[in-house]
């Protein structure tokens, strides 16, 4: 009988002669909320999860769509609410303290850093420094002593590289679009090596611009494919006009935007769902913004008539109308679904009476209300 494999020797071995290299699964256990349990649900699987601490999250989308506020508000606050230290990168010189407070951002110097920088070798030499002082810091210790620490970048699209300087000063105006997707994605690369076995992450944000393309219309994400593949979980943002008022009523009025975010990519739920977010302009983002949408795509809720219904894992039915559906009332939805895998087509089916193989498994579905 062959002699085992010594597994440890190696791993001793190999540890010693790779500088920097770990050993073992490293899954996030820290996660920080968008601030919207639909987004949580479509980026993680969990309506209470959202963004991963130990990745590069980026959110990608044209001006005004909502990117900042999610980024450098909702999450900012979130991670400050549960002991993460901020260091808020800012390429745009456009995030204001008075803006990121109205936001219930704290922006005190022992919870948030600020820095104002524009070059990428200036962002890279920033997370560099610190990696390398985290890890001489805290590279021995425990997991729970580790201090958690979120770069926010905001944003990638705005960054400079040595050559847009020169060429600026010289009056040279043709840009360097052939290092730029390189630099960048050299950057993201680096991050997420870096921060893969610590208690650091990033989100940043990132730029669109209209696709030239007649075969593949959807927007481009600046950078490159290269920075999309590095990237951990990239979010597709488009701005809609919201002309609804408090009660739901339309109106000819702009009150807010409507963030269109569509899941291009992640690793804990099923990419390429979309979600449509409400942010008024009055009162900011709802975490239940989107919700009956995503429940009555699902085939949770089912219309009955001008009401829709949900029918309870006990079996007790809820039906009302739709604006009469209540943040408490879909809490309900959400608390018996927050770990389970939604199957809409499933779901869809069993509400129409149909099993899996298109048969009639009850007469008297219409019955039930389903239209």
């Amino acid at each position: 009988m062959a002699k085992a494999f010594d597994a440890s020797k190696f791993r001793k071995s190999i540890t010693k002669s790779v500088p920097g290299m770990s050993v073992g699964f490293r899954d996030p256990d820290t996660w920080i909320s968008t601030g919207n349990y639909c987004l949580n649900k479509l980026i993680s699987g969990d309506f209470h999860k959202g963004i991963p601490l130990g990745k590069v999250t980026v959110l990608a989308g044209e001006s005004g769509a909502g990117k900042s506020y999610i980024a450098s508000g909702n999450v900012v606050k979130n991670a400050q609410d549960q002991g993460i230290y901020v260091v808020l990168i800012d390429s745009e010189n456009a995030l204001d303290n008075s803006w990121l407070e109205a936001l219930g951002v704290d922006t005190s110097e022992d919870k948030l850093l600020k820095l104002n920088v524009a070059m990428i070798d200036d962002v890279a030499k920033i997370i560099s420094d610190f990696m390398k002082e985290y890890r001489a810091d805290y590279g021995d210790a425990d997991e729970e002593d580790r201090p958690k620490v979120l770069f926010v970048l905001d944003s990638l699209g705005m960054m400079l590289t040595p050559t847009d300087v020169d060429q600026f000063n010289k009056g040279d105006m043709k840009g360097d679009m052939g290092r730029k997707p390189k630099a960048l994605s050299a950057l993201v690369r680096n991050c997420v090596n870096m921060f893969g076995d610590f208690n650091v992450g990033m989100v940043a944000t990132n730029h669109t611009y209209a696709s030239q393309d007649m075969f593949d219309p959807d927007d481009k994400i600046s950078g490159g494919q290269g920075f999309i593949y590095a990237s951990s979980i990239v979010i597709a943002m488009r701005k809609l006009k919201l002309k609804t008022d408090a009660d739901g009523n339309k109106t000819s009025q702009v009150h807010g935007i409507r963030a269109a975010c569509k899941i291009m990519k992640t690793r804990y739920a099923k990419p390429f769902e979309s979600v449509q977010v409400e942010i008024p302009y009055e009162t900011g983002m709802s975490p239940y913004s989107g919700l009956l949408e995503f429940f009555e795509a699902k085939g949770l809720l089912v219309k009955q008539g001008n009401r829709l219904k949900y029918v309870t894992k006990s079996g007790e039915e809820m039906i009302e109308f739709r604006k009469n559906w209540t943040d408490e009332k879909l809490d309900v939805i959400i608390n018996e679904w927050n770990m389970e895998d939604i199957d809409a087509e499933k779901h869809g089916l069993e509400a129409l009476g149909v099993d899996d193989n298109g048969e009639i498994v009850d007469e008297n579905a219409e019955l039930n209300g389903v239209e």
